[in-house]
């Protein structure tokens, strides 16, 4: 990282902190020497899935939720998505989130890359995995978590990336990093599940 960018960190003063989100107000020198204010929120980060599911004609479908978020009062659709827990490894988590908010369970996994989706106020960042050889099973929704879950083509979720219909960034990512994959200009590396624990 170029030295002529970087702030400094002066002084830091916690702002708030509830059961998810803990924000602080940090003094920074800026480049010019000059001082300045950052707030932001410390995040304990997540994973997101894109679900490959082989359909029974033989295409390839993708599992997807639609889930109410509150703070834009809107319904979204979005690919499965879930904060990390303390000390959780990210395939470990995304394995535990895709059978807790659709029953499915993968034999095999592919990490595609990070995202950092609100690198302006938020230390988030995103890990996305690519999960296929799907078998459904029962979901374990979290209490006070309420989704749909449904199956689309690419060429779906494509067509509603380009129309407006999705606007969830990570979403917007994995739809890029499908197809990509899909057209052969991006490779995954992908592993088997077995002897990793999916509960």
């Amino acid at each position: 990282m170029s030295e002529d960018l970087r702030e400094h960190r002066l002084s830091g003063q916690e702002l708030f902190k509830g059961g998810f989100l803990h924000a602080f107000r940090d003094q920074v020198r800026l480049p010019d020497g000059s001082a300045t204010f950052r707030e932001y929120v410390l995040h304990p980060g997540a994973v997101m899935i894109v679900p490959l599911l082989q359909a029974k004609d033989g295409g390839l479908r993708l599992v997807l939720e639609r889930q109410y978020r509150y703070p834009v009062q809107q319904t979204l659709i979005e690919f499965p998505a879930g904060k990390l827990d303390p000390g959780e490894d990210s395939l470990a988590c995304a394995q535990r989130e895709l059978l807790e908010e659709t029953g499915y369970r993968a034999d095999e996994w592919a990490r595609a890359g990070l995202l950092h989706p609100v690198v302006s106020y938020s230390t988030e960042f995103i890990e996305i995995w690519f999960a296929r050889g799907l078998t459904l099973g029962e979901r374990q929704l979290d209490q006070g978590e309420f989704l749909e879950v449904f199956t689309a083509t690419p060429e779906e979720l494509h067509g509603w990336c380009r129309d407006g219909s999705v606007t969830d960034a990570k979403t917007l990512i994995g739809a890029l990093w499908l197809q990509n994959t899909l057209q052969g200009s991006w490779s995954l590396n992908w592993q088997p599940a077995s002897g990793l624990s999916q509960e």
